[in-house]
C-alpha cells in the first residue's frame, strides 16, 4: 500500500508540474497577444499623405523636410524633387492635415490647394521661388 501512496504523490506532483507549466504558457500568450494587438494599434494612429508642393530644388527640399521633421506630430517627411510631392507621415490627433498644409504655405511653397504666402515667397532664395530654377 505503501508503494501506491508513494506513486499516487509522484503522479500529483508531476499533474501540478503540468499545470503550471501550462499556465505559464497561457499567460505568455496573453501577453504576446496583448503586446501584438497594442503595436497594431499604434500604427493605425498615423497617417500618410502625399502633397503636391511649388518645390524647385534641392534647397527647397531641405528647407521642407527640416520643417515638418521637426514639426509636433510629424514622424516623417521627404520630398521627391522630380514630382515635387511631400511624403508626410503625420499623427492626426496632434495635427492636422489642414495645419500641415498652412504651414508650408507660410514657408513659401504651395501645398495642394493652399497657395504659397507671397511674403513668404519674396522670402525664400531665388532659386527656390517660382521659376528660380528655369532662370537659370
Amino acid at each position: 500500500m505503501q508503494e501506491s501512496d508513494t506513486q499516487l504523490k509522484e503522479k500529483n506532483k508531476l499533474t501540478l508540474k503540468q499545470r503550471k507549466m501550462k499556465n505559464a504558457m497561457f499567460l505568455l500568450m496573453l501577453v504576446m497577444f496583448t503586446f501584438n494587438v497594442s503595436a497594431q494599434e499604434k500604427k493605425s494612429k498615423y497617417k500618410t499623405v502625399m502633397i503636391q508642393t511649388s518645390a524647385e530644388c534641392g534647397d527647397c527640399k531641405d528647407r521642407l523636410e527640416d520643417l515638418m521633421n521637426y514639426t509636433k506630430g510629424v514622424s516623417f517627411a521627404e520630398l521627391d524633387l522630380e514630382t515635387k510631392k511631400l511624403t508626410v507621415k503625420f499623427k492626426p490627433s496632434k495635427i492636422s492635415l489642414a495645419e500641415i498644409k498652412t504651414k508650408i504655405s507660410e514657408l513659401g511653397y504651395d501645398a495642394d490647394e493652399v497657395k504659397a504666402i507671397p511674403e513668404a515667397v519674396k522670402k525664400l532664395p531665388l532659386c527656390c521661388q517660382p521659376g528660380g530654377m528655369k532662370n537659370r
